[in-house]
């Protein structure tokens, strides 16, 4: 799913509706922080496009996000006085891989989430 939101809180809305139909094993808040601090990062730090992609599969959900810069995210000291450094250690926490690539266009930001082992029940042993 491609999506078109325009803001942090538009792009949370959709991520928590295709969870809700696509993936209901991944965790809405985990996903939808992440979700929110990569495109608050795309409207702070990007001048031009950004994209939002979403994508479930069997056993891996998979956020994406492009943007037309070809600035890498890098993990800062944060700072309490209200300069950030928060976010990316935060993404690197929640999402089970992430990944970064430049390209000719910008870069692609690419959290993704694997389904968890679901345990043997002891009993039916």
């Amino acid at each position: 799913m491609e999506s078109p939101p325009d803001d942090s809180a538009s792009a949370r809305s959709v991520t928590a509706g295709f969870l809700a139909e696509h993936c209901p094993w991944a965790d809405p808040a985990a996903v939808q922080l992440v979700v929110t601090e990569l495109t608050a990062n795309a409207l702070q730090h990007t001048a031009g496009w950004w994209r939002l992609r979403l994508r479930a599969e069997d056993d891996e959900f998979t956020v994406e996000l492009d943007d037309s810069s070809t600035r890498l995210p890098e993990a800062r000291v944060p700072d309490f006085g209200g300069r950030g450094g928060f976010g990316w250690p935060m993404v690197l926490r929640l999402a089970g891989r992430v990944e970064v690539r430049r390209h000719a266009r910008g870069k692609t930001v690419r959290a993704v989430w694997s389904r968890p082992a679901i345990a043997a029940d002891p009993a039916a042993a």
